[in-house]
C-alpha cells in the first residue's frame, strides 16, 4: 500500500526548475559556427578596456608631469 507522500507528486525545487528552463533554451539554440562566437566575449571586452584605460591614464599623467616640469 501506498503512502500520501508517495502518491503527491514532488515539488520541485528552484533550481531544478531553472536548470530546465536553461536546458530548453540550449536545445532551441543551433550548433556554435566555427570562428564566428567567442565564448568569452564579455571578458575580452573587460580586458580590452581596462589595458585601455592603463595606457590612456599614463600618457595623460606623463603629459601632466611633463608639463608641470616634474622629471
Amino acid at each position: 500500500m501506498m503512502t500520501s507522500e508517495e502518491l503527491a507528486p514532488r515539488k520541485k525545487s528552484y533550481e531544478e526548475k531553472f536548470a530546465e528552463r536553461i536546458a530548453e533554451r540550449e536545445a532551441k539554440r543551433g550548433p556554435l559556427k566555427e570562428g564566428k562566437v567567442f565564448e568569452h566575449g564579455p571578458a575580452k571586452f573587460l580586458f580590452m578596456f581596462i589595458i585601455g584605460f592603463v595606457i590612456v591614464t599614463h600618457v595623460v599623467i606623463l603629459i601632466v608631469m611633463m608639463a608641470s616640469g616634474m622629471r
